[in-house]
């Protein structure tokens, strides 16, 4: 079962703006305890098997390296880069590829590895493109579902947890390219009023 995240308060980051503080929404220690639970969920599911995780850049590098590392067994991966996000919070609301996969999926048991699933656009996209190229098995794993905002009837296989509609970054994922270092996942505020809601 996904995890609920809880909120507490952390300290602004050296070079950090001014205009912009973060709050710990789900801590390093946290993530890598639930990492290793999806880890083994994945593993009952193919015990023996060889397991190619597909990761999209760039979000989900640090989760499909700690994925990967828990997994153990054989296992290969590849990268994909899609985009549905311009700068700063807003989605675009499409979807365009930017780097395919180097080697063919065909007859592999796939797993996508995505650091967040939100509208769900990109996911669908993604599924849809690799279904046509005959993968044995075509599997989910993401780290953070944002359900509140999802458009397209997408679902995850294995979901880290279930997060609220607010705008996240670390643990690879970013604003404007930065925070992606950090190891927590974090909500930023912007702002004197605090804005954090993705508007729609």
């Amino acid at each position: 079962m996904p995890t609920k995240a809880t909120t507490r308060t952390a300290k602004v980051k050296p070079g950090q703006r001014e205009e912009e503080t973060l709050s710990v929404l789900i801590s390093h220690q946290r993530i890598r305890e639930r990492v290793r639970q999806m880890a083994q969920d994945i593993r009952r599911d193919f015990p023996s098997e060889p397991v190619h995780l597909v990761g999209v850049l760039k979000g989900s590098v640090l989760f499909l390296a700690d994925l990967a590392r828990e997994l153990g067994g054989e296992v290969s991966f590849d990268f994909i880069s899609v985009s549905s996000y311009g700068k700063g919070m807003d989605s675009t609301g499409e979807v365009k590829m930017n780097k395919d996969l180097d080697v063919s999926i065909e007859g592999r048991s796939v797993l996508v590895v995505e650091d967040i699933l939100d509208t769900g656009l990109t996911l669908k996209y993604l599924l849809r493109l690799f279904e046509e190229r005959k993968p044995k098995h075509l599997r989910v794993a993401v780290l953070l579902d944002k359900a509140e905002r999802r458009i397209a009837d997408v679902k995850a296989d294995y979901t880290g947890f279930v997060i609220p509609n607010e705008f996240v970054v670390g643990y690879g994922l970013d604003y404007d390219e930065r925070y992606r270092n950090l190891p927590d996942v974090c909500v930023v505020r912007l702002g004197p009023r605090g804005k954090t809601k993705i508007e729609a």
